[in-house]
């Protein structure tokens, strides 16, 4: 009988040992074929741009094809959704974004997923600055001026956006809360292009583009740039001061992205990927594409799944707070 129950527990001990072998062979193998990159936005949308710079060295550090494919709808939620909804293999990851993942909870009464708990963080990448401009003739130089000037005209100011409950839109909404006048009239547009111009025209006051529409603006006077929405000044528009310095601390709008994976991907994978999105940011020749989009990569430090988790969780308590001042009804 002793016999019998050395034997049973040494084959029991060898299918454990067996099984816990397996796990790392699979991340090893991994990937043996082609991955698939869900970015929840059409062709030439900023997750778009974003993905094709960063893909070919993706591409490179894993020695297999990263292949994008485009499914838009629903503000991201549609390609998202899928993203959520695919096998947890490390074959399926979406670009995700400050819209789609924070954002979006909020927006919605019925989210078709749920950013923390359907998803497995695998690293923040690349950050975009907002930049609250004004048309040319607004009678104001700085934030403080115009925080004066849009609490005594909140009545007849309007400000632009490209749709409602867009990052620019709640970027502009947060602005609106933060000096006092929640009350400005939004006038929604289906693209920046459009809503652009007319401030350009001087038929709408202020806009809250990202800082590669706006900086080609600014230089050319066609805009005027009152403050960049980010903790520090940026090399993109050095002599534009931040948010904090004129005063109004914690108002900070960045279109960020970052990579995911479905729920339960293996933990080994989730770590190749990351480097692989390490090696290929830390490419001078990505830097400098990057740069000319006025987009720059995270610091190191902030491209960990740990950090991308809980940046997360900030991210949607914080707009989740703006939403609800701005009085937007969930759709």
């Amino acid at each position: 009988m002793g016999k019998l129950l050395y034997i049973r527990n040494a084959a029991f001990a060898f299918l454990v040992a067996l099984a816990w072998s397996a796990v790392p062979a699979v991340a090893q193998e991994w990937p043996t074929h082609f991955i698939t990159l869900i970015v929840p936005f059409g062709p030439g949308s900023a997750s778009d741009i974003v993905s094709r710079i960063l893909a070919p060295g993706m591409s490179e550090a894993l020695g297999q094809q990263v292949v994008i494919e485009n499914i838009g709808g629903a503000g991201g939620n549609i390609g998202t959704t899928r993203a959520a909804k695919a096998a947890p293999d490390g074959y399926t990851m979406v670009l995700g974004a400050i819209d789609t993942f924070a954002q979006s909870p909020s927006l919605f009464k019925s989210p078709p997923y749920n950013p923390v708990t359907d998803f497995t963080p695998v690293g923040l990448a690349v950050e975009q600055p907002l930049v609250l401009t004004v048309k040319k003739d607004l009678p104001v130089s700085n934030l403080k001026e115009f925080a004066t000037y849009l609490k005594a005209n909140q009545a007849k100011v309007q400000f632009a956006s490209s749709g409602v409950g867009s990052a620019v839109h709640l970027a502009c909404s947060q602005i609106n809360f933060a000096v006092g006048a929640p009350n400005v009239t939004h006038v929604p547009y289906r693209s920046s292009a459009p809503a652009l111009q007319d401030v350009i025209a001087g038929h709408i006051d202020y806009y809250c583009p990202l800082a590669v529409a706006a900086i080609p603006l600014v230089k050319n006077q066609s805009l005027k740039a009152l403050a960049i929405l980010t903790q520090e000044r940026s090399s993109l528009l050095p002599d534009l001061p931040t948010a904090k310095e004129q005063g109004f601390d914690g108002l900070d709008g960045y279109y960020w992205m970052g990579f995911f994976f479905p729920k339960g991907t293996p933990d080994a994978i989730v770590q190749k990927l990351n480097k692989a999105v390490n090696a290929t940011i830390e490419n001078p020749s990505v830097q400098a594409r990057l740069r000319e989009l006025a987009t720059t990569a995270v610091a190191r430090d902030r491209r960990s799944p740990a950090y991308l988790h809980k940046y997360v969780e900030s991210e949607i308590a914080k707009w989740a707070a703006t939403i609800k001042a701005s009085g937007i009804t969930p759709q």
